[in-house]
């Protein structure tokens, strides 16, 4: 069960421009930011794509905690805080919803991973009635496997259908293989009417089919995955290495 265009989780963002104090400080002096009014999102998966330093992380960020998740990560039940390094941005986004409530959800953020797996051990080791938090994440230590390992132990036990699903350069701890393993379980989320919005670099993860997506240069252009910077660096690259 796909879900319709009503029916999504998130349908789309709004800047609430009118309550911005300034447009010459951070974060809204990011070019995408200035001229940013809404942004509609596919009821499948949409990608957010553009160099380094151009905003997309701050804007994925700031969706996502203003849905609210945790702006380190996990799913809405976490609140811990390593060290309060996010915009404001999230203060200043309204989120427009579907019809349909998700069942599940989860933020996932490359740089932040290492104080989600710690906070979990932690939790476990505070409260000892019921069964481990750990268990739902596969029953082993996430910091006992490697980086890869435990990015796809949360893909595998927490990702589940129906569910509203965020995430920032998943393909940070990922070898091209098990990209192409994650597009396979993104493929049966979405069957099981899920969403992603994906911030990411991977030419193999934004190649998903029929997604929605946003390259951000001074604003945000929809495009297709062949007119992408990314796609069309690599396939130069792969095929002229020794020239290059």
């Amino acid at each position: 069960m796909k879900l319709s265009r009503l029916e999504q989780y998130i349908r789309a963002i709004e800047l609430e421009r009118e309550r911005i104090p300034s447009f010459f400080e951070y974060p809204f002096n990011l070019p995408a930011i200035e001229k940013l009014y809404s942004l509609s999102f596919h009821p499948h998966v949409t990608f957010l794509i553009g160099e380094n330093g151009s905003g997309k992380s701050t804007i994925l960020e700031a969706i996502a905690v203003a849905y609210g998740f945790n702006a380190e990560g996990g799913t809405k039940n976490f609140n811990f805080s390593s060290k309060a390094t996010h915009s404001n941005l999230n203060n200043y986004i309204k989120v427009v919803k579907g019809t349909s409530k998700p069942r599940a959800g989860f933020f996932l953020r490359a740089e932040s991973f290492y104080n989600l797996a710690t906070n979990i051990d932690e939790l476990d080791l505070e409260f000892s009635f019921g069964p481990p938090l750990i268990d739902s994440y596969g029953g082993r230590s996430l910091h006992e496997q490697s980086h890869g390992e435990s990015f796809f132990a949360v893909f595998q036990n927490q990702f589940k259908g129906k569910g509203i699903y965020i995430l920032d350069e998943p393909e940070a701890a990922l070898s091209p293989s098990r990209q192409m393993s994650m597009l396979t379980r993104m493929h049966e989320l979405v069957r099981d009417g899920s969403q992603f919005i994906i911030a990411t670099h991977s030419p193999i993860i934004m190649a998903y089919p029929h997604a929605c997506v946003y390259q951000i240069n001074e604003g945000f252009e929809q495009v297709k995955y062949e007119d992408t910077e990314h796609y069309q660096v690599m396939r130069s690259f792969i095929n002229n290495k020794e020239k290059i």
